[in-house]
């Protein structure tokens, strides 16, 4: 990869709170991409579906109910009470499957799988989903500790960042390997994290300041330390055996 990393779109805040080859097609045949996409697609199109009246089973404010179970509250990490026991643990991966509406989950859900096809052919099935796994920790670690508000937060925008870290440290080791030039590595790596600040702070703007930046440096730095163990380890017979699998 060259230049900047695909852009992951942003994590949002809910309105609501509690009552307190080529790549291109392979995804389809990977199954730890399938697995993510079916287990964040499927809470949001119940969600979808309550919220247009098209399943007549749901409870009211179907929406508001699963965010006070799964999504990341600050407050649950101070003097909340929590609505289930493990509540303030859990959320810190049920956030990452979540999201704030349907275009939130498309624009989300294109980035996974434009970034997991080619963190998939590198590190396989296992490593790729530790990865996003650690990504998603991550980000909310990040917002646990730099958020300053109470606003509940959702999205799977963590551990995208993580894997734009992961895309950008496998170029940049495939460069320093190829024996490119140390200035042209330094400027790909520079134009790269660069262009991830830029498209936050584009982003801060045009959501009015409704952006949990916090969670994309988060889960971009536990992205970054776990590709850099996680890429280390394997051997060049995996990484063949990689490659074929996701052919």
């Amino acid at each position: 990869m060259s230049g900047a990393a695909s852009p992951p779109p942003a994590d949002r805040h809910p309105d609501q709170g509690p009552a307190q080859g080529s790549v291109q097609g392979r995804g389809w045949k990977q199954p730890a991409l399938i697995v993510l996409l079916i287990l964040s697609i499927l809470p949001e199109a119940a969600l979808q579906a309550a919220d247009l009246g098209l399943w007549s089973g749901a409870p009211a404010r179907l929406r508001q109910l699963v965010y006070q179970y799964g999504a990341f509250w600050p407050g649950l990490l101070g003097d909340w009470k929590p609505n289930y026991p493990g509540q303030p643990a859990l959320m810190f991966l049920t956030y990452g499957f979540l999201h704030a509406g349907l275009w939130h989950l498309v624009l989300n859900m294109m980035t996974l799988v434009s970034l997991g096809q080619i963190l998939i052919e590198r590190l396989g099935q296992r490593r790729f989903l530790l990865l996003y796994t650690l990504s998603i920790l991550g980000g909310a670690v990040g917002y646990a500790l730099m958020s300053t508000g109470i606003t509940p937060m959702v999205g799977a925008s963590g551990a995208l960042f993580g894997l734009a870290a992961g895309v950008i440290v496998v170029s940049i080791t495939e460069r320093i390997d190829s024996r490119e030039p140390g200035r042209l590595v330094v400027r790909a790596l520079t134009l790269s994290v660069l262009g991830l600040i830029a498209l936050n702070v584009l982003m801060y703007y045009v959501m009015g300041g409704q952006l949990a930046w916090e969670t994309h440096l988060g889960g971009f730095l536990g992205g970054w330390l776990a590709i850099s163990v996680l890429d280390r380890s394997i051997s060049p017979d995996e990484e063949a055996g990689n490659r074929g699998e996701s052919g």
